[in-house]
């Protein structure tokens, strides 16, 4: 799991944290969720798939549900969705879910958020960000307190939260100016009101971060000039682009235990041991993401004529499907050994029952 410890090159800022922003926490209790099983798909008999975006009494979001990273453990999922009916009165707007599985319990912990929510490997907090005015800001959510706080990333705008094991570090992307004209990556140790800035770009090109869990390692892209670096925060060293000097590269994840980074290239993906230096090759997918052990990678097949998601074991060099239906997934989107993989999809036939009519989040469950 990721660890708390300390950073010793930190500065403190001025303001490091925003004022709490308390948000209505809707808290449900919801039965189990109907479940199917795919032919071919399974490890074992518990396998299945869920649908994850239903409500108390078992009814359906009547909105779009979208994204889904889930913890380490496979306990926790977050989403968001722009259904009305959990919220009375409510406009369409996109909120943020929290789910408990063991519990059943569903609680909505924060709203408006620009993309989809990223979430802590212990599933205690969930990021995001959002649109305030012209800027836009990072939000924290906490499962336990189900309110939020906004973090000041020190500059205008602020986007593309990636946290850390326990929530306690957010990497971020910080634009400068109006217009925007630069940007730079931050680490926040949000407990201690603290940042590093690791690196700074004259171009606001995409440059997302992946954090590791103990918040020692973020990789990161160059996205003008198409590098991706990873930044040691114990030695206070940047590497040299991982894909090296003859290849572009596009960021994908960096795994919990800090051991792999996935990016792409071409119209393959790459697996970067970090310690040896050396990378795995994975033709003709796209990679989605990596199981925090670093062992499963999940990928959409450059192929459309068969599955749309599938389940890498990168040691056995085996497969297994995922959906067979058209679906996405996220970073994030895969729990420890490769057991549980969220995703969404517009299917209406991967779980009995399904007749919104809209896009729903699910997890598929190996063992």
């Amino acid at each position: 799991m990721r660890g708390n410890t300390d950073r010793s090159a930190t500065r403190r800022v001025r303001g490091a944290l925003g004022a709490a922003v308390a948000v209505c926490a809707v808290t449900m209790a919801l039965p189990g969720a109907a479940s199917a099983e795919p032919a071919g798909a399974a490890r074992d008999s518990a396998a299945g798939v869920a649908r994850i975006s239903v409500a108390a009494d078992g009814s359906q979001f009547d909105g779009d549900s979208t994204g889904g990273a889930i913890t380490t453990d496979g306990r926790r999922i977050v989403f968001a969705s722009s259904s009305k009916n959990f919220t009375p009165g409510a406009a369409s707007s996109e909120r943020v879910y929290l789910r408990d599985e063991p519990s059943g319990q569903l609680k909505q912990v924060g709203s408006y958020p620009i993309t989809s929510p990223v979430l802590s490997g212990d599933g205690e907090y969930a990021a995001y960000w959002v649109l305030l005015f012209r800027d836009t800001k990072v939000k924290l959510a906490q499962w336990t307190a189900g309110s939020s706080i906004g973090l000041n990333c020190d500059a205008l705008n602020c986007s593309q939260p990636s946290l850390s094991g326990d929530g306690r570090y957010v990497a971020n992307v910080a634009t400068i100016g109006r217009p925007s004209s630069s940007q730079r990556i931050d680490v926040w140790d949000w407990h201690a009101g603290t940042k590093q800035e690791l690196a700074w770009f004259d171009h606001t090109a995409p440059s997302r971060p992946s954090i590791s869990g103990d918040g020692r390692f973020v990789a990161y892209q160059d996205g003008k000039a198409k590098d991706v670096f990873v930044w040691d925060g114990d030695h206070g060293s940047i590497s040299d682009p991982i894909e090296g000097p003859s290849k572009e590269a596009t960021i994908v994840q960096i795994s919990e235990d800090g051991s792999k980074v996935v990016y792409l290239s071409g119209s393959d993906t790459y697996v970067h041991d970090v310690s040896a230096g050396t990378a795995q090759r994975v033709p003709n997918v796209k990679g989605l993401a990596i199981d925090p052990t670093g062992n499963h990678l999940l990928y959409a097949p450059n192929d459309t004529t068969g599955p749309s998601l599938v389940l890498r074991d990168l040691r056995a060099g085996t497969d297994e499907v995922v959906s067979d239906q058209p679906a996405s997934a996220g970073v994030d989107a895969v729990s420890a050994d490769g057991r549980d993989v969220v995703f969404q999809s517009t299917a209406d036939d991967i779980v009995p029952g399904d007749t919104n009519g809209k896009s729903d989040v699910f997890v598929r469950r190996f063992s």
